[in-house]
């Protein structure tokens, strides 16, 4: 099967940078793609803002007529090339699901709830393999109904035709420079070759040694399998409308899910040695533009020491907010924190160092927030402002992660 690619929610190519090992781009601004990748279509629109900076990072990147720039939910799926792999980044938002007037079962979560765009390219393509990417939370979500929104993705998955695998992966863990966790969802048609291998009998083997991502980020063996990891069966229930007011349940951080019946468990990574701030940390001199002023130092004292504020609820009632302290300025031996795309701004996620040259606290660099993410240093400077910069990396993912799995998924891909 040829490695075609299509990639959903593109942001700046982060999938496409993870897969074709690109660590330069050209003269001309174009990216330097090392594999042999062929993405065949990409998406991407964002709905709040006039100027489509990423969109135009995109296509600098990788050249005009290389991403779409249209609503996904208005885009054609019918029209998309044939590919074997489907990957992106997709929004956290609202899974619920509700019945037609009509009474006829379907999917029909709000407006705008992405990953219903995803389930229409998987029923009308038929992709082979899904590669996504989300926050951890995912696994949690609602608040008030604990897993109810991954069930229902997992039980939609299902009912196309798919088995899935997930991972939470902390980047930090597997010798990347930031502590970012996410969940990392690998799904393939039934139909596939690659499913004849996989056995709900074996799933500790393959949660454990041979699923991609065991293969990827190896993991401690399991101390008690049977009794650490439980089943979930997601075919109890008539539907993912039924699921939407009945379902809840605790997915660990590891899982596979094959014909609606789940095995979930925690697993335990073994640890490779990441990469620290300092090595982050760029050599130029002159980054005066980066230092704090002394209020600004005092500011994020503020934000970073613990607290403990007085509030009031709209009852009257008085309770207390508070919040433990945090380092600062950020260790240099340790790898980032998690980015947010609020980086650059002055709050408590952002990231503040020690100048190599003067020894002042500043702020990162576009550049040193694009190594985070494990980006070409410049990847984002094509013409968007210094905060658009940072809120590209702070939506982005580690595409050294991407990167780990490219073999392996290489292998997959290769054998069908």
């Amino acid at each position: 099967m040829k490695k075609t690619v299509i990639e959903l929610f593109a942001g700046v190519g982060g999938f496409r940078v993870g897969l074709n090992d690109i660590h330069d781009f050209d003269e001309d601004g174009r990216a330097i793609e090392n594999n042999d990748w062929d993405f065949v279509w990409a998406n991407q629109w964002e709905p709040s803002t006039k100027v489509q900076h990423a969109y135009d990072c995109y296509t600098t990147r990788f050249g005009e007529g290389s991403c779409s720039n249209e609503d996904i939910s208005k885009v054609d799926k019918s029209a998309i090339p044939d590919h074997a792999l489907v990957c992106g980044g997709f929004p956290c938002q609202d899974y619920s699901v509700a019945r037609s007037l009509s009474k006829e079962k379907g999917i029909e979560g709000k407006k705008g709830v992405l990953f219903w765009d995803i389930a229409d390219v998987l029923r009308i393509k038929k992709s082979p393999f899904v590669l996504l990417e989300n926050v951890d939370r995912l696994l949690k979500s609602p608040a008030r109904q604990r897993g109810r929104d991954f069930g229902i993705m997992l039980r939609t998955f299902d009912e196309l035709g798919y088995n899935v695998e997930w991972r939470v992966i902390n980047a930090a863990e597997y010798g990347c420079a930031q502590r970012r966790r996410r969940v990392f969802i690998f799904a393939w048609r039934k139909d596939t070759k690659y499913n004849k291998n996989i056995d709900p009998v074996y799933a500790e083997s393959y949660l454990f040694k041979n699923g991609l991502f065991a293969s990827s980020f190896p993991v401690e063996d399991p101390e008690d399998f049977v009794n650490d990891f439980k089943l979930i069966d997601l075919t109890k229930y008539q539907d993912t409308v039924e699921m939407t007011s009945l379902f809840q349940a605790r997915f660990e951080n590891t899982g596979i899910m094959i014909d609606g019946l789940v095995v979930t468990g925690k697993t335990i990574p073994i640890q490779v040695k990441p990469i620290t701030l300092r090595e982050v940390r760029e050599d130029r001199n002159h980054l005066e533009h980066y230092f704090l002023t002394d209020s600004q130092n005092e500011k994020f004292e503020y934000l970073r020491g613990p607290k403990k504020i007085e509030r009031r609820n709209p009852n009257g009632e008085i309770y207390y907010y508070s919040e433990g302290g945090m380092c600062y300025p950020d260790n240099l031996d340790l790898p980032g924190r998690t980015m947010l795309t609020s980086e650059g701004s002055i709050n408590r996620s952002t990231h503040v160092i020690e100048d190599k040259e003067t020894g002042k606290n500043r702020l990162l660099t576009p550049i040193e927030a694009e190594r985070l993410q494990s980006f070409p240093d410049d990847w984002t400077n094509t013409g968007m402002p210094e905060k658009r910069r940072y809120f590209m990396m702070g939506n982005a993912l580690v595409t050294k992660i991407i990167n780990k799995l490219e073999p392996n998924l290489r292998e997959i891909i290769n054998n069908e």
